[in-house]
């Protein structure tokens, strides 16, 4: 479901960014404004964001193979990793070259007057729309959890993405309009400059989030803490297995989980019993949380150690009196 929420949201920014550049290019060629140029290459860069964002979807579709026994999930991590730095490169540092020149050599827009106003409010309505389905789709998966959250701790990444791009995009609007109506209303083009320069900070400030946000999925993160908890209590709702001695899980893709747990059974059981109870539990496991695809279960026998000589490969949630 979070999959096709965020290619909903996809093809609602990219169609509305494909709009909004050509307009904004016409505007610029009408007007030589500088924060039309800006802008028309922040929705170029934002539309190629998308399309890069729908390529990662795709690719990590892909099926695993002897060399990627795990799949190709993270795909879509290291597409939207790129997106941040394409939003840094292309957007904000084209946008404060373009401002650094503005400043040095203002120029008023003596041409075609109304033509950048008239295009900037068209956008901000198409741009609006856009980050309307966003929202709307972001809705329905992220809980009780606040905006900030939801982008700190998302596993998909396409739906941060959209959100900051479509906010930045708002944003960025809002100050290329500021920049040019002070154009107009002054005569001195400075201010066109100004509002250039606001939207490369704005736009170097967003890549910088998504990119560490992007680097920690890509690094590997592990399932949330309800999803910990579920799982410890599916590993022992069965007589099969005593306790969980230590775990351990990480996200393969967003909508892929791997756990890997040490479990204790009982010291009398045969190998028929425990493979059995193994079983068991991997199956409860599933149904709990259905992500966690890939599990693997050692089973081990517990003993209660003296306090300080726990295995030193123990997580910190777990008890801290155990063996092996």
């Amino acid at each position: 479901m979070s999959t096709e929420g965020g290619t909903k949201a996809i093809l609602a920014a990219l169609a509305a960014n494909l709009g909004i550049a050509a307009t904004k290019f016409v505007a610029f060629f009408l007007t030589g404004s500088s924060s039309m140029l800006a802008e028309a290459i922040h929705s170029v860069a934002d539309s190629g964001n998308q399309g890069l964002l729908l390529l990662g979807g795709k690719q990590a579709t892909k099926q695993a193979t002897a060399r990627h026994p795990f799949g190709y999930g993270r795909e879509r991590y290291i597409y939207a990793f790129i997106v941040a730095v394409v939003l840094f490169f292309v957007g904000g540092v084209f946008a404060i070259y373009e401002a650094w020149h503005k400043l040095s050599h203002p120029e008023p827009i003596e041409s075609w007057q109304w033509v950048p106003v008239v295009v900037l409010v068209a956008a901000i309505v198409m741009e609006s729309l856009s980050f309307r389905t966003a929202i709307g789709e972001t809705k329905k998966i992220k809980g009780k959890a606040t905006w900030v959250q939801f982008i700190r701790r998302a596993k998909e990444p396409e739906l941060p993405v959209i959100l900051l791009e479509d906010l930045a995009a708002l944003i960025g609007l809002v100050l290329a309009l500021f920049g040019v109506g002070l154009t107009l209303i002054t005569g001195n083009g400075i201010w066109d400059g100004v509002g250039t320069a606001a939207i490369g900070v704005l736009l170097i400030a967003v890549a910088a989030v998504l990119a560490v946000e992007m680097k920690s999925l890509l690094v590997g993160e592990a399932a949330t803490e309800e999803q910990v908890s579920a799982i410890e209590a599916a590993i022992v709702d069965g007589p099969e297995v005593e306790r969980v001695i230590h775990m351990r899980t990480v996200h393969l893709g967003p909508d892929e989980l791997l756990v890997a747990a040490k479990i204790a059974v009982r010291h009398n059981e045969t190998a028929d019993e425990i493979a059995r109870g193994i079983d068991a539990a991997e199956a409860r496991i599933r149904a709990a949380v259905p992500i966690a695809r890939v599990i693997y279960l050692e089973p081990d026998i517990y003993r209660a150690t003296k306090a300080g000589e726990a295995d030193h490969t123990t997580a910190p949630a777990a008890d801290p009196a155990e063996a092996h």
